[in-house]
């Protein structure tokens, strides 16, 4: 997974001394303050459908879709379709465990640090 963390973020993170989960997970991944938040309540809410993340979150479901596809394609989101009784399915979104977002944080930190090392050994070539 490539990362490409904007100067401006990477800035802004090394200059804080204390930077928290959501700054660290937007530096890191490329992603939004919103899909943060969406990140951080599936945590606390697995297993949501799109609209009861809207209810949660108090935003748009078109933009909550969004944010889930966004997590999903950085890793930190899955999706499973569950059958209704009265016919039909619904899709429930869970969060990648902390644990497991960590270590991917960590090995996609480590994958651009990697290329930025790589950078630096081509100058001058």
């Amino acid at each position: 997974m490539a990362v490409d963390p904007s100067p401006e973020r990477f800035r802004d993170l090394m200059l804080d001394d204390e930077p928290g989960l959501s700054e660290v997970m937007a530096c890191v991944f490329g992603i939004q303050e919103h899909e943060v938040r969406t990140y951080r309540t599936l945590l606390d809410s697995p297993a949501s459908t799109v609209e009861e993340l809207a209810e949660e979150l108090d935003r748009d479901r078109s933009n909550v879709n969004r944010s889930l596809s966004t997590l999903r394609e950085k890793g930190l989101a899955d999706r499973e379709r569950r059958l209704l009784d009265g016919g039909g399915h619904v899709y429930q979104y869970s969060a990648t465990p902390l644990d497991e977002a960590r270590e991917l944080m960590h090995a996609t930190l480590d994958e651009w640090a990697a290329s930025v090392h790589e950078r630096i050994d081509e100058f001058g070539d």
